[in-house]
């Protein structure tokens, strides 16, 4: 078991989704970053989504690509990256962190020495979105070994077919793309995503956690309903781009898990 999986065994039984925040690690500097982030469970965020900055961000929109050069035009590395996750475990050994990103910085690095690092950082998944389920043997399998949970992303586009292959070896949870394009290009709408998580987690166990176009707490409420919980990125990296005092951020968070807590 996983912090992960403890946050969503406590969350059904209480009855409530589950909200997850993502944000980009070092944006727009380190210690702002890290104030953000110790401050997300005490705004109700159950998992948190910490972005690593990369210079080709091939899945996202232009506001999480712009956090990202903030953050690696201000010094942040992977290794700063785990550096802010052992510091938030300083003071909270409950609230699960996703560490968030592509593969290049990881295999720079070394898989074994990344993961035996990300372990003692406090990280408890990974999502890596260009690493396909076809190479499962390169980071997946040995995330899992290593007590990593390894988050996969499902789109409108993952039909019947290809939907075996993505659960294959996922766990934590899913993580259900809303739209068909990068993040913050668009709305998520509950009447589009209710089939399609009824369809996904008809053929698996693990909670269905839906992504991309939630940007209000009346839309992550919406969206929570028909899942098992909604992540909200772009939007509250929005506010931290255009520099807002640290408490305003965290209230409109707030806002957030207040709405999916609602559902």
């Amino acid at each position: 078991m996983t912090r992960i999986d403890d946050t969503f065994q406590r969350l059904n039984a209480e009855g409530k989704k589950a909200f997850v925040a993502y944000v980009m690690a070092g944006d727009p500097d380190y210690e702002t970053s890290l104030e953000i982030v110790k401050g997300l469970p005490g705004a109700g965020v159950d998992i948190i989504e910490l972005g690593v900055p990369f210079t080709d961000p091939m899945a996202d929109g232009p506001t999480i690509q712009l956090a990202g050069q903030r953050a690696l035009d201000g010094g942040q590395t992977l290794q700063k990256t785990l550096d802010m996750a052992a510091a938030f475990r300083e003071t909270d050994q409950t609230t699960p962190i996703v560490a968030m990103g592509y593969y290049n910085p990881i295999y720079n690095r070394g898989v074994d020495r990344f993961l035996e690092d990300a372990k003692a950082a406090g990280i408890d998944g990974l999502i890596v979105v260009d690493l396909p389920p076809e190479e499962d043997e390169e980071l997946c399998i040995p995330a899992q070994k290593a007590g990593l949970n390894f988050i996969r992303l499902a789109t409108p586009t993952t039909d019947d077919k290809r939907l075996p292959k993505v659960l294959q070896n996922t766990s934590g949870f899913l993580y259900y793309v809303s739209i068909t394009g990068i993040t913050g290009s668009a709305e998520a709408q509950a009447t589009d995503v209710g089939p399609e998580v009824a369809r996904i987690k008809a053929a698996t166990d693990i909670p269905v956690i839906v992504g991309f176009g939630i940007n209000s707490p009346e839309k992550a409420e919406a969206i929570a309903s028909v899942a098992d919980g909604a992540v909200v990125g772009s939007a509250i990296v929005k506010l931290i781009g255009e520099g807002r005092p640290v408490p305003e951020i965290l209230d409109f968070v707030k806002g957030l898990a207040d709405g999916a807590h609602r559902a």
